[in-house]
């Protein structure tokens, strides 16, 4: 249904409210200015016939990293982010920035089990992880397999990823 750009929308988007999530307002300044490697940016990007990638990228170097998916859920996310985070050493693990969404709600045993605290961007401000949306930007751009990503194999690499170095 068509609406003029002044139509209001009734209610509340109902934002999502991650449980026991830390604000990126909380992150050190040391993160912000980009001083140390080891702080990721995520998101998860959809390609079509179900098929998901995460991406992780450094916000110093720009190490890019994508991870292939089983699907879209919280578990699938999480069991990704885990297996490359636990084969990195752990002065590149420092903290990870992810949108406001439930594909990270195991947020806080990712947390446990590797020792990495994670941040949350404000609701509908992907903005604050500027350096992730512009890579996914290039790889939607430049990488045409996200309409194909089920029939990939991505056994090259860590945990089923492809990483590459995205030039400044």
């Amino acid at each position: 249904m068509r609406h003029s750009r002044y139509h209001a929308r009734s209610g509340d988007r109902g934002f999502i409210n991650i449980v026991n999530g830390v604000s990126i307002h909380e992150r050190s300044k040391n993160i912000y200015r980009r001083r140390s490697l080891g702080h990721w940016e995520g998101d998860l990007v959809s390609g079509t016939n179900n098929t998901y990638i995460a991406t992780l990228v450094d916000r110093k170097s720009r190490y890019t990293i994508i991870l292939k998916l089983a699907g879209k859920d919280a578990e699938s996310v999480y069991k990704a982010l885990l297996a490359i985070f636990t084969k990195m050493p752990a002065e590149y693990r420092k903290s990870l920035t992810w949108d406001r969404d439930m594909k990270l709600a195991k947020h806080a045993d990712l947390t446990k089990e590797i020792g990495m605290p994670v941040y949350f961007c404000d609701p509908q401000c992907p903005w604050q992880r500027g350096t992730n949306e512009d890579t996914n930007g290039l790889i939607r751009q430049y990488f045409p397999f996200l309409d194909q990503c089920s029939s990939l194999s991505m056994n090259r690499g860590i945990a089923n990823s492809f990483c590459f170095c995205v030039g400044t």
